[in-house]
């Protein structure tokens, strides 16, 4: 049977054809759970190469879900997961959005986010863990989302304002202006010339003392006030892109600690900064941890890419390349490390094990000595991404936008692709 071609849409076609591939190549590089009065893991925030924040009701999709996990992964290729609608869609920035978190609690948080070049290129890139250790004082604060990005920008938005909006989903993406919107500054080179603005890589929150600390492709680290939308402080002395930051929010110590990872394949050293109080309010390194302690092959691009701090910030981890190392930060000594067969992405303390992600579709538990106690399966062939919620649930992100929701026992609850 002949088909009449007076009414082909050559360019719907096109455009139809363009999009569906974007949407297999997206990427979700953060995903949290965010802030609720129900006790139970309600929601999640994901963060896309599409530069998009977005919120995902976990207790409608998994009520709507038709078929299990196990019929998902039976499928050869991603396209075979179901494609999950948010509830609420923003178009964070130009460039892909790298990080997401929550400043404060309930519905008056904020949301924050950010960009960086890292992800939107997909490699791994030569540079530099940033961890803060800061031990501040300060009153609460509302929560709001913030997001940062390759625009070297910090935007947040009031939580509520979001879930709130009446707009209908179709129309959603700059319905709601942010609150707060931090730029990094930019450096003065010869004549005057101005370098381009420093990507942000990743953020990290303290809410007691009213800051953000930005972790920037420029090597140097950021500590914004929020409530002048001011930059503080600005901690310098890396040699090397600045890839992720963790601040220390309690105080439970007697001083101040600033502690931070760099490292390049350019033969040098790993080293760990380490500050005490009064350093907190100048940013000068006084005494560095010897990395010898840490022996390990240099690897080609090789980067401390990701880092993880527990409950008791006691015991740091990180993950260069394909190896998970182990410390004791009280005393400054290298307890452990082990090489698994695919970089490390991303990793959590849960209690006194340590839940990481990397280039594999797995989602691997070690104990504090190295040793792997459980690996599970994911979708996505790489993920970016491990979140815990209080409950035990994880949630699990990266390539082809997929995020798999696991459950305190280790099994799926749900899996599926981003819009």
């Amino acid at each position: 049977m002949g088909l009449d071609a007076r009414d082909w849409d050559e360019d719907g076609y096109r455009n139809s054809i363009l999009k569906e591939r974007e949407i297999q190549t997206r990427t979700v590089f953060r995903a949290i759970f965010a802030p609720s009065q129900n006790p139970n893991p309600d929601a999640i925030v994901v963060a896309s190469s599409a530069g998009t924040l977005a919120s995902y009701s976990l207790s409608s999709w998994i009520s709507q879900l038709q078929k299990g996990f196990g019929n998902a992964m039976s499928q050869k290729s991603l396209l075979g997961l179901p494609v999950a609608e948010p509830n609420c869609f923003l178009q964070g920035h130009d460039g892909p959005a790298y990080d997401v978190k929550f400043y404060g609690d309930g519905e008056e948080s904020l949301l924050l986010s950010t960009l960086t070049a890292y992800l939107f290129l997909n490699i791994p890139i030569i540079g530099t863990a940033f961890l803060l250790l800061c031990n501040f004082r300060g009153g609460a604060s509302s929560v709001v989302v913030d997001d940062c990005g390759d625009d070297g920008r910090i935007r947040g938005w009031r939580w509520k304002d979001i879930t709130q909006s009446e707009v209908p989903i179709p129309l959603q993406g700059h319905h709601v202006e942010p609150v707060l919107d931090l730029v990094n500054p930019q450096h003065k080179g010869p004549w005057g010339a101005l370098s381009p603005i420093p990507e942000n890589n990743a953020i990290a929150v303290n809410a007691q003392w009213g800051s953000v600390f930005a972790a920037a492709g420029d090597s140097c680290a950021y500590c914004w006030d929020l409530e002048r939308s001011m930059i503080k402080m600005v901690f310098k002395g890396h040699s090397d892109y600045l890839h992720c930051i963790i601040a220390r929010n309690s105080s439970n110590q007697d001083h101040n600690w600033f502690r931070g990872w760099n490292c390049t394949n350019m033969g040098q050293k790993n080293n760990i900064d380490y500050r005490a109080k009064r350093d907190c309010k100048s940013g000068k390194c006084i005494q560095v941890i010897d990395p010898k302690k840490d022996k390990m092959p240099e690897e080609s691009f090789s980067c401390v890419c990701c880092l993880a701090l527990d409950a008791s910030e006691s015991w740091l981890a990180y993950g260069r390349g394909r190896s998970l190392s182990i410390w004791n930060l009280p005393a400054c000594e290298h307890v452990t490390r082990v090489s698994t067969h695919a970089s490390f992405q991303d990793m959590v303390f849960d209690d006194n094990q340590i839940l990481a992600v990397g280039a594999e579709p797995l989602l691997s538990r070690f104990d504090i000595n190295g040793t792997i106690l459980s690996q599970i399966q994911c979708a996505s062939p790489s993920a970016f991404s491990v979140s815990l919620h209080p409950l035990g649930v994880t949630a699990v992100a990266g390539y082809g936008g997929v995020v798999d929701v696991i459950s305190q026992f280790g099994s799926h609850l749900c899996s599926f692709r981003c819009r």
